[in-house]
């Protein structure tokens, strides 16, 4: 399975505001989305951080190029900072462990 991690941090008050706009439709997306297999979100030190489980990584880029999650790509960098991760795994991390993975090797934003 692919799993995806990201850890997402609104730049201030109006950012916070627009984030959640966008993020709740998005997450709404993923979990009607075809050959997900895990949706969980919840906040991490100060940051909205994700955990999405896929079939394969194909299916997790169909949906991040597609629908409300395209949508809140596009406003990412003028209300956001953070990092982003995905691998392949067989086991679904918890909400520390993926914390520590998108610290160690997430790409930063």
């Amino acid at each position: 399975m692919y799993v995806s991690l990201t850890a997402l941090k609104p730049k201030n008050f109006l950012s916070y505001l627009k984030f959640w706009t966008l993020a709740i439709p998005s997450f709404a997306q993923a979990q009607a989305s075809k050959g997900k297999l895990h949706v969980s979100a919840k906040r991490v030190k100060g940051y909205q951080c994700t955990i999405t489980a896929w079939e394969n990584r194909e299916v997790m880029l169909d949906f991040m190029r597609s629908g409300a999650h395209m949508k809140a790509m596009k406003q990412f960098h003028n209300i956001a900072t953070g990092r982003t991760f995905g691998y392949e795994s067989d086991v679904i991390p918890t909400f520390q462990e993926a914390f520590e993975l998108l610290q160690e090797k997430g790409k930063n934003y």
